[in-house]
């Protein structure tokens, strides 16, 4: 294999672990959660102390990269998450888990940014479309295997054996790391900005923190308003402070360029409406129409499905039509998949469901994948790192923030219920809410560029 896809699809292997990890425990959260003694909108806290933690790290990972060496700190992060994984199938009660959680997010946070950074420092920009290509159509097969193949193991052996599949993959990926990672010098950067990351951190963490409190049983909402507030008030001061020194952790001179900007602000608010899907689903198909672990994972299949399926035609797609058209025909299409996921019911049949989710797989896969394209169009390569940096916490924060807001809209309007079990109708309420937040999402795809990325055709 040549060395310019070799390395993209061995990040790609890497994405598939976190990919995997992910889809896999939200088939199996209500057995989970089951064996814990929890409710399973309750236990949505794994899923978010996983991602929280992934975006508090992120910003130290071109850092640490740069004064260790990348592929050292790759093959470390590989590792972390490995054991990590041992940990979370091994715990016994919720905060065991949690805290294995928080572990693999450590190596997450380090693991795929870092990955992409190699990638990209080693692309060049007539390349970058097909690198991207490389990144994502790979791991996109981790998805597809993730809802049937949880539902599979929980329902015929147990849900702790959905971590322990992680560590020979993990192995591999190690393996591969000593043989074709290029050995990258060690760039001596300025003092570690520990300010500018505790800042930063903080920030992600109380807005997210906020969310996840929100419709929390002996939680006032205040509370919960509080918390966010300080949140957004530690971003700002972050940003001031980033715009003020001359060595912050994170340069924000990627947002000088518009395609840049836009990708993150518009794109990153669209790609968290899109990240509630898999989160919903199964738990609609399980609790809201009584179905198995099984059945619920093959339906969940048919977004995954539609990703695969749309990949041959992205490449040709971004090259042949301008990123403002296909964002804005994508996002209508994704729009109007989220309103008619509101009207399944129990009756609906499984066909019916199957292919609604294959149009909305198509969809997403293609949005996601012009996004991250769109994202690095017109960044300088001096500015790439920061670039990456950027991108890396957006797309957690962003699937973050869905799957927080998600679980709060079930919270919400549980209440009602008698024990707070949810209903169909929870997550009917549920799907319009966040369709009507992707379209105030769409509005920054209108002012993309009718020729932004002109260097990458």
């Amino acid at each position: 294999m040549k060395l310019p896809a070799a390395l993209p699809l061995l990040v790609a292997s890497t994405m598939f672990m976190e990919q995997l990890d992910g889809t896999i425990l939200v088939t199996a959260l209500p057995s989970i959660a089951s064996s814990f003694g929890e409710t399973a909108a309750r236990l949505d806290i794994g899923v978010s102390a996983y991602l929280v933690t992934l975006v508090f790290m992120i910003p130290a990972s071109g850092w640490v990269a740069d004064r260790l060496g990348a592929k050292h700190v790759f093959a470390a992060a590989i590792t972390l998450f490995v054991l990590a994984s041992i940990l979370c199938g091994a715990s016994q009660n919720v905060w065991q888990f949690v805290g294995a959680r928080i572990l693999q997010g450590l190596g997450g946070a380090m693991m795929v940014p870092v990955g992409r950074l190699i990638v990209l420092r080693e692309t060049e920009k007539k390349d970058l479309i097909r690198a991207i290509a490389y990144l994502t159509w790979p791991a996109l097969s981790a998805p597809l295997l993730g809802p049937p193949l949880g539902g599979f193991i929980t329902v015929y052996f147990s849900w702790h054996w959905i971590f322990y599949i992680n560590v020979p993959l993990g192995l591999i990926a190690l393996v591969f790391v000593w043989r074709i990672v290029p050995a990258t010098p060690v760039i001596e950067r300025g003092r570690f900005d520990a300010s500018g990351f505790f800042l930063t951190g903080t920030a992600i963490l109380s807005i997210l923190s906020g969310i996840e409190l929100v419709g929390r049983s002996g939680i006032p909402i205040v509370v919960a308003l509080a918390l966010f507030a300080f949140g957004l008030g530690c971003g700002v001061v972050a940003v001031r402070r980033a715009l003020r020194i001359d060595h912050p952790m994170i340069s924000l001179a990627a947002f000088r360029t518009l395609t840049f900007r836009l990708s993150m602000r518009g794109g990153g608010f669209f790609r968290g409406c899109l990240a509630t899907l898999p989160f919903l689903l199964p738990l609609l198909f399980q609790l809201g129409f009584g179905l198995d672990p099984v059945t619920s994972g093959t339906l969940v299949l048919g977004i995954f499905v539609g990703n695969l399926g749309m990949k041959p035609a992205t490449t040709w797609l971004i090259r042949n039509i301008s990123f403002r058209r296909i964002m804005l025909v994508n996002a209508s299409i994704a729009v109007v998949t989220i309103l008619c996921c509101a009207l399944l019911t129990a009756q609906t049949p499984h066909a019916l469901i199957f292919a609604l989710l294959i149009i909305s797989g198509m969809a997403r896969s293609m949005q996601f994948t012009t996004l991250s394209t769109l994202a690095f169009s017109d960044v300088p390569k001096p500015v790439m790192g920061s670039a990456n940096t950027l991108f890396s916490m957006q797309q957690q924060a962003a699937t973050a923030c869905g799957v927080a807001i998600a679980g709060a809209l079930l919270r919400l309007t549980s209440h009602g219920h008698e024990g707070g079990v949810q209903a169909v109708v929870d997550f009917q309420i549920a799907f319009v809410v966040i369709a009507m937040l992707a379209v105030v999402a769409m509005a920054d795809f209108f002012k993309v560029p009718a020729n932004a990325g002109e260097g990458l055709r």
